[in-house]
Order: C-alpha cells, then structure tokens, then sequence
C-alpha cells in the first residue's frame, strides 16, 4: 500500500528508451537483434507498455530505420502492449501494418517548437490528425497523442493552458483514447504537472491521460509524484534517462528522458506498485549502455538503492 494518501496503489510505467532514447543515439547503429534483446529483457523485468519504433523518414532516424523488422520480430505475450510513433499520415500508413497495439502523434502546444521540430505549425499538425485518427481505429489499434510542450517551451516560457487543451480537445475529435502531457523543456514543476494533469482529467474525464516526463531541472521525480497525485493513468520515461531534450545547451547529464530505474525506485519506496523489478531493469540498463556506450544518468544506477545502501558494510 502506498505511503501516502493522494497516490495510487498502482501506476502504469510506459517505456520509451528505445524509441525516445535511441532516437538521440546517432552512433552507434543498433542492430535489429540487439533492440529485440532489449525487448526481451523489458519484459522479463515486468514492463508491460513498450514505446519500440518511430516511423519516421530512415533518412530523418537512421536509427529507427528498421521499425517494421523489430515489429515484425517482437515477442507476444499476453498482456504487453506495443506503441509506435508517427509524425505524419504517410508514417500512419506504413506503422497500422506491423500489428502495433497503439499509434501515437506527437503535436506541439507551442507554435514555434512545431515549427522548427516538425517543419510545420501546429494547426497544420492537427489538421493531419484528423487523418490519422480513423486510418489507425479501422486498422484496429488506439490513437495516443501526446502534446509536447504542454506545460512550458524553450525560448518561449510557460505555454498558456488553452494551447494544451486546444490540442487535447482536437485529439479527442480526431478519436484519442489516450492524451499525455510531455514536459518536454524538463524545465516543468510539480503546480504545473498537477494541474495540467487535473484540467485535462476534468475537461474530458472518461480520457486517460499519461504525462511523459524529462530532468534538465531535476524534477523529473517530484513532478512524477505530483502527477500521480492529480490523476494520471500512466508516465512515460527511458532506460538510463536516455534520449530527451537535445535542443538547448546544457549538461547531457540532465537533458535527457527521465530514467525509467529512478521513477521504479521512487514507487518502490512510496509503496506504489509498478510490476517492475528493479534488480532485473538496472540489468537492462547496464546492456544498453554498453551497446550505445552512453553511460546512464540515474541516480539509483550512480548511488545505488536504498535497499542496497541499508544492506551495505563500513570498510573495515
């Protein structure tokens, strides 16, 4: 049972390292076997929602150019779940044929940002939306949008609310099961990520909404904390805290994702049960870090654990 009231006994961890954090990952080129591994292992450890491909132009990520082959070779188990991300009607078209379990789009609340990651506004954006959503629901799979600067945006500052609901409300026309909120400048505090997360649940309350979380101002955790709180159905974060937001200068040891081992270990010791194991994940990321040869940034990978620090001896 979890050790305080306002949160859940149980969150939903989505995994996005190997779309999110590979995407980022330039060199080396993972081989297609190596990311099947990678799923094997995810699922060992206990996760369940796995973020595996993007659709992207291979010439755009070259190294997510393989996103059917990894599809196509994926194990099925009961009760795992398969999300892959495309950023236009023509990478719906190819992604509905690999038996993805969800489709997500990826719409930026701040013009300027869609402007200059997407080569288009974000009207245009939802415009294409309005496409995708019934190719993906006759293909049989679910329309995830997440709303990227949904809380604050690089060179801009905090977004105003009626652009991220603008957004939300649009996904829900073009027939979104599933809304998350991403806190993509990793510059968002917890106010904000409650009350997004709380605006979003009332406006539209038979919605499920996720919040995709980064670190560059290391709250990444506490704003995992105060979105558990508001409501949210399920957080989104990356092996090793891999990937993220490269856009800006900064250190690379707080720009990325925030790391799926970190969120683990904080709902360990608040009681709130993710099904995952975090003796088996860390495994994993060791793997990872060893086939990209980015060391990972979380702080239970560096500082060890709080069962692992009880557990240990003074030097003699």
């Amino acid at each position: 049972m979890n050790m305080l009231p306002a949160l859940p006994d149980r969150i939903r961890v989505v995994e996005v390292g190997l779309r999110d954090g590979l995407q980022a990952v330039y060199d080396p080129i993972l081989a297609t076997e190596t990311k099947i591994e990678v799923v094997h292992r995810l699922i060992d450890a206990g996760i369940r929602e796995i973020e595996a491909v993007s659709f992207a132009h291979p010439s755009v990520l070259p190294q997510l150019a393989d996103a059917a082959d990894v599809m196509s070779n994926v194990p099925r188990p009961d009760g795992v779940r398969y999300r892959g991300l495309v950023p236009n009607l023509r990478g719906a078209q190819r992604a509905v044929q690999t038996g993805l379990d969800e489709i997500a789009v990826v719409v930026s609340a701040d013009d300027e940002v869609s402007r200059r990651n997407q080569n288009r506004t974000t009207e245009q954006v939802l415009a294409e939306l309005a496409e995708i959503g019934p190719l993906v629901r006759t293909n049989g799979a679910a329309l995830i949008v997440g709303v990227a600067c949904a809380f604050f945006a690089p060179a801009h500052g905090p977004v105003a609310w009626d652009r991220t609901t603008a957004v939300v409300d649009a996904a829900v026309d073009s027939g979104a099961t599933g809304v998350y909120l991403a806190a993509t400048s990793g510059m968002e505090h917890p106010y904000e990520m409650a009350t997004g997360v709380r605006l979003v649940r009332e406006r539209h309350p038979h919605l499920t909404v996720g919040v995709h979380l980064h670190n560059r101002n290391g709250l990444a955790m506490a704003n995992a904390i105060a979105a558990m709180a508001a409501g949210a159905d399920w957080l989104e974060t990356a092996f090793g805290g891999l990937g993220g937001d490269m856009w800006f200068p900064g250190d690379p040891e707080v720009l990325g994702n925030a790391p799926t081992e970190d969120l683990v270990h904080t709902c360990d010791m608040l009681g709130v049960e993710t099904g995952i194991d975090l003796a088996s994940y860390l495994g994993l990321v060791e793997l990872v870090a060893r086939e990209t040869g980015r060391r990972p940034v979380s702080f239970v990978s560096r500082g060890g654990s709080r069962d692992e620090l009880a557990h240990a001896a003074w030097p003699e």
